[in-house]
């Protein structure tokens, strides 16, 4: 239950030719404080819940609970959701043992590209593709929760 992922900006859309999965994913929050964030999200035909806690020192760990719920439970509670509907496509890309969830964001946060991989450890090395750019796990900015109260649009 435990989630460790970096995540990166992108330097080109040279993975969408590489992507073997996209989905668009409409997600909202029904709490977003420091330490504990409660989203709901539509991802193509399914619905979640997902509980996120804390991230470590590191910023790269933190708990992550997640439960596949009925999608037309899903689009009741989104409308419970605070203001800041995240609007996006996912795309996933395998590079080498590791899948790259690489997020094109619209709406008040159109033109952010992110990818973001999941690893087994802090430490774990992966393949970093061409396309791959700076790096911003430790940039709370760039967090779906505060993109969703702050969006990319509005920054200076």
């Amino acid at each position: 239950m435990i989630e460790i992922e970096r995540k990166f900006l992108t330097t080109s859309d040279a993975f969408k030719n590489e992507a073997f999965a996209q989905n668009r994913i409409a997600q909202g929050y029904l709490s977003s404080v420091p330490g504990r964030t409660v989203r709901v999200r539509i991802k193509g035909d399914k619905g979640f819940l997902t509980i996120k806690g804390a991230s470590n020192e590191s910023g790269l760990s933190r708990f992550e609970w997640e439960k596949e719920i009925p999608v037309d439970e899903a689009q009741k509670l989104l409308l419970l959701c605070k203001k800041g509907i995240i609007d996006k496509t996912r795309f996933e890309v395998k590079v080498g043992s590791h899948i790259f969830e690489i997020d094109e964001f619209y709406g008040e946060n159109e033109g952010l590209i992110m990818a973001e991989v999941e690893l087994g450890s802090e430490t774990e090395t992966f393949e970093k593709p061409l396309w791959l750019g700076k790096e911003v796990t430790n940039d709370k900015r760039y967090y779906n929760s505060y993109l969703s109260k702050n969006p990319f649009a509005k920054w200076v």
